[in-house]
């Protein structure tokens, strides 16, 4: 029998969009056993996932080495036929050399990637480009030789339990938006949301989501708005919750940051904020019900980076102060 191991230990975006190497592969291999190896965090966006067998953890913080070193001897026991790296840094090259599997795949940005047997360019778009790949299709190269070239959408299976959760915020229409990111320049300033909050149609309530490192500035956002009908859920929900609140949401906003994904993994209307970076670069919304929002303003200074900044280069954030409400509530035109 076939035995998968799929490697992604970046950012929680990241996860979310190699599930879909997952989905793949159980459409050509239904009875393969498909693992997953992730850093310490993101385990709980796989919990009971149908298709995804055991969930290896690499804890980055603590005794990082040491446990890299474990995982490797770990990987290395359980005798994977194929290794699916979709991490471009060399702590997973070391797993995926270590892991003796005969099919071993990965970007050639991996400074081990001399180790794999199937390497490809991972290649970001450039800002002027016109068709550029998303990262689902450039992880999907990994495994067409073994499937085919077109790639299957990225998925999360909230729980009964999840959606029963959530279902207390459910009585009423709602939009949910995430107005955080790990970046303060993928983030949408935070008057920005406060504006926007305050234009939404009232009938609406208004769930703000994030991380509990979040709920402090999601709070100065609520509390610069005028609605009373908004609720900060920082921190009160994890991350398939999050999702199937998300799914049952008219609208969801986010910016160019996980919660984006959650949206496209659950087939949820998105409207996807761009500020410094670009769609260009391949994390855009995957699905019909997903808009970009980005500033109109040509800006020569845009982007400034592929993750973004702790600050604005330029020290005046055009680039997210120029988007409107008008872009914004796009899709309330709709609704009446």
């Amino acid at each position: 029998m076939y035995k998968f191991l799929i490697i992604q230990t970046a950012f929680t975006g990241d996860v979310v969009l190699a599930t879909a190497i997952a989905e793949k592969l159980h459409v050509h291999y239904p009875v393969a056993k498909i693992d997953f190896l992730l850093r310490k965090g993101n385990e709980g966006l796989l919990a009971g996932h149908p298709y995804i067998s055991e969930i290896l953890i690499w804890d980055k913080n603590n005794n990082k080495n040491r446990n890299l070193l474990r995982l490797a001897r770990k990987v290395r026991h359980a005798n994977y036929t194929h290794v699916v790296n979709a991490h471009r840094f060399a702590t997973s090259g070391i797993i995926t050399i270590f892991s003796g599997a005969p099919y071993r795949a990965g970007f050639n940005k991996n400074p081990l990637s001399f180790s794999f047997n199937h390497k490809l360019p991972h290649i970001i778009g450039l800002p002027t480009a016109q068709n550029t790949e998303h990262e689902v299709y450039r992880n999907q190269q990994l495994i067409a030789g073994i499937t085919d070239a077109v790639p299957a959408m990225p998925a999360l299976y909230p729980t009964a339990s999840d959606y029963k959760h959530v279902s207390q915020y459910q009585s009423m229409p709602y939009v949910c938006i995430a107005p955080t990111s790990v970046w303060f320049t993928k983030q949408f300033a935070a008057e920005k949301w406060t504006e926007l909050i305050d234009n939404l149609p009232d009938y609406y309530n208004l769930y703000l989501i994030g991380a509990p490192n979040d709920k402090m500035a999601v709070q100065h956002i609520i509390e610069n708005s005028q609605r009373t009908n908004v609720v900060n859920l920082c921190g009160k929900l994890n991350f398939l919750q999050s999702a199937a609140l998300m799914k049952g949401a008219a609208m969801n906003y986010t910016n160019d940051s996980a919660p984006l994904h959650f949206a496209t993994a659950v087939d949820a209307p998105v409207t996807a904020v761009f500020c410094s970076t670009v769609p260009q670069f391949g994390f855009g919304p995957l699905r019909t019900n997903g808009r970009v929002v980005q500033t109109t303003e040509k800006l020569s200074c845009r982007p400034c980076g592929l993750h973004g900044h702790k600050s604005c280069p330029e020290q005046h954030f055009k680039c997210a102060y120029g988007i409107t409400n008008e872009q914004l509530l796009w899709w309330t035109s709709k609704k009446t």
